[in-house]
């Protein structure tokens, strides 16, 4: 990364607040070229609850110095109830953050350094919310980038994923859990900190449990999924993601959906911005953001909407490996999505467990039956990739042996896709509830096995999220489970793998009991979107630059990071654990004087083959500290259920210094939903 400090415009910083009309003050920190009081410029905003003044300062500085040095005003907001801003956050993208949304828009538009014409930038939520304010259409909006979020709020987040509760469901609860429990800063707010503290450890409730309650897809998702009407969406918009996160899916369904201006960009990257891209190679992200925002808000022909609508990073293969530094492959690029140039090629499987390509139909109608050990998805990996290292899948060999497992002979040339995999099983389950997971995987000369993309699928939602329908055990089914959408080259010598599975544990929270699915190779069939190399056109393409950003935050590491990821086989008392340890260390933010500490654990824990022993716990602990000031939080959460229900006890502890100012338990039971 390259830090530029002699930018085009000097840069001026301010912490503020606006008042929205209802009296609610938003803390606001504002980056701008110096001279805009005579000279404005556009503005840029980014809408975010995660406290700008420390737990995001390290990327938003960099990133918005960048911005005002070349030319933009941008603004970046605590959501109402975070950070410093005045009231209590209580869920995910409620109307009234979208609303508060707009009307900061429409403030930023009058105000005299700005010209009016304001775009919207943000990565995760900060995404998603740029998309459902574009939905809104306020007249200042006038182009959006969108990274690492979703138009599907129930297909496609960290809740759930093919109608399977996500095990990122109860990690992301217990984040948001933590960070609504940290305190306004006595610095900005003054006395009336510990007021605002307490209203919201009382008040901001257990996320969780709101999720737990909507097991299908009803208005609750629906809100705030603008799949729902892509025709809303009228302003350009720049939609990015990687391989290894967990929303690349999206990029594409925007792509096809949207009727605008619109343009897509998939990395090998996991949950960041592609100028921290990891696993690399990063690229000049920010530079992409200027042209686009040049085209957009300043009316000058930058070229970038002349160039091809999606470009995506074609991964070589390589070695398994919970990390990688980066991902050997080149940068390909379509006209169009969805594109002519790619083509379905069907492989049909056999009861000897082969892959046969182009269709060729195997003679044995034999069946086949599966019933997964509940070890299957140890080595998985987080369905999203938030820090690359060390949470991406590993030697898909360990879960293999609780799979069936369809494999083509070792290739005799290079094999590329890029799309959506599909498999469609002919299937029967002895149980009314029931998961599938289906696994690609490319198998090296030497046998080990990289996960390249994987799909699941909750049965009972075969035809329907809205509205899932219990199996009739015995009855046979057809059912189509999507991958994820990637770019990958099988090279020559290797094989391609295919393996099925009862159980993705603990990426997806099992059925209510075991079950045994029985399949027909000879009528299921997966599909592999297939893109031929077209060299001459991709050494045309417009290389990206090197990495380059503002200048850095002013922060000092105290205490440093460590992260675990165990898996433990306890033999003696039949149980296995998956231990993940994020210590985030203690950081000093030097400008404001200010040390923040933060540690995460989480566990998932079972007993063999004995599903009511499903146990998710997640512990968050973290402080702030200036001189003699000194606040801390404990949040911890447990998730378990047996065949009827779930089940969340969770507490929240709060301290100045040594002594606990707050303290509250909660004990829920939510019925299952089919899931």
């Amino acid at each position: 990364m390259k830090h530029v400090y002699n930018l085009p415009r000097e840069v001026i910083e301010e912490e503020t607040w606006m008042t929205l009309s209802d009296g609610c003050r938003i803390a606001l920190r504002i980056w701008r070229p110096a001279d805009t009081e005579d000279n404005p410029v556009p503005g840029i905003f980014e809408y975010l609850p995660y406290r700008k003044r420390e737990l995001t300062s390290d990327r938003d500085v960099p990133m918005h110095t960048y911005f005002a040095g070349h030319g933009y005003a941008c603004v970046r907001a605590d959501i109402r109830g975070s950070g410093e801003s005045d009231g209590i956050l209580t869920d995910e993208y409620l109307q009234q953050e979208l609303d508060d949304g707009v009307e900061i828009l429409a403030w930023m538009g009058r105000q005299a350094w700005c010209t009016g014409r304001i775009g919207m930038i943000g990565i995760s939520w900060g995404g998603f919310n740029g998309l459902q304010i574009a939905a809104m259409q306020p007249p200042e909006l006038g182009a959006v980038i969108t990274l690492c979020s979703t138009d599907d709020r129930y297909a496609d987040d960290i809740h759930h994923m093919g109608g399977c509760m996500l095990g990122d469901n109860l990690s992301w609860a217990s984040t948001m859990f933590d960070q609504n429990a940290c305190p306004p800063d006595p610095a900005l707010v003054g006395e009336r900190w510990r007021d605002m503290w307490m209203e919201r450890l009382e008040h901001s409730g257990l996320w969780l449990e709101k999720w737990l309650e909507h097991q299908r897809r009803d208005d609750y998702w629906k809100h705030g999924s603008v799949c729902e009407d892509y025709s809303a969406i009228r302003c350009p918009v720049y939609a990015v993601s990687g391989w290894a996160d967990g929303y690349c899916n999206a990029v594409f369904r925007l792509l096809k959906g949207l009727e605008g201006p619109r343009k897509g960009l998939v990395g090998p990257w996991s949950h960041k911005y592609p100028h921290l891209g990891e696993p690399g190679p990063a690229i000049g992200f920010l530079q992409e953001c200027i042209r686009f925002y040049d085209d957009c808000l300043k009316d000058l022909d930058t070229g970038i909407m002349d160039e091809p609508m999606i470009r995506v990073w074609m991964q070589d293969t390589v070695a398994p490996s919970a990390r990688y530094t980066t991902r050997p492959g080149r940068w390909i690029a379509e006209e169009s999505w969805p594109s002519p140039e790619i083509k379905p090629r069907p492989y049909r499987m056999s009861y000897a467990l082969g892959l046969h390509p182009d269709g060729q139909q195997p003679d044995d109608d034999r069946r086949l039956g599966i019933q997964s050990p509940l070890f299957v998805g140890l080595y998985a990996g987080k369905w999203c990739s938030y820090n690359a290292p060390p949470d991406l899948p590993h030697d898909q060999r360990d879960e293999d042996g609780g799979a069936l497992v369809f494999e083509t002979e070792r290739l005799e040339e290079a094999v590329e896709i890029f799309g959506q995999p599909t498999v469609t099983l002919d299937v029967e389950s002895d149980r009314p509830v029931a998961m599938v997971a289906a696994r690609l995987i490319d198998v090296a000369p030497d046998d080990a096995a990289t996960r390249i993309s994987y799909g699941v699928l909750n049965l009972t939602h075969r035809d329907s999220d809205e509205s899932p329908e219990p199996l009739e055990p015995g009855r046979r089914y057809r059912v189509t489970v999507n991958l994820k959408h990637i770019a990958q080259r099988f090279p020559a010598g290797h094989s391609i793998r295919l393996s099925i599975s009862t159980v993705y544990w603990p990426l997806a929270w099992p059925s209510p009991e075991p079950v045994k699915l029985t399949i027909s190779p000879r009528d299921s069939e997966l599909v592999l979107p297939i893109r031929e190399p077209r060299p001459a056109e991709e050494a045309a393409l417009r290389p990206f630059e090197e990495p380059e950003s503002g200048r850095p935050a002013n922060i000092s590491l105290v205490q440093p990071t460590q992260e675990e990821w165990t898996v433990i086989r306890d033999l003696a008392h039949d149980r296995t654990t998956l231990q993940v340890v994020n210590d985030e260390g203690t950081k000093r933010y030097n400008d404001i004087d200010l040390d923040v500490t933060a540690k995460v654990t989480e566990q998932y824990t079972h007993s063999y083959a004995n599903h009511d022993s499903l146990r998710g716990w997640c512990e968050w602990v973290r402080s702030f500290r200036r001189g003699e000031w000194e606040v801390s939080t404990v949040t911890r959460t447990l998730l378990t259920a047996d065949a009827e229900a779930f089940r969340i006890r969770a507490t929240l502890d709060a301290y100045e210094g040594d002594t606990r100012v707050f303290a509250h338990t909660w004990d829920r039971r939510i019925p299952r939903d089919l899931v």
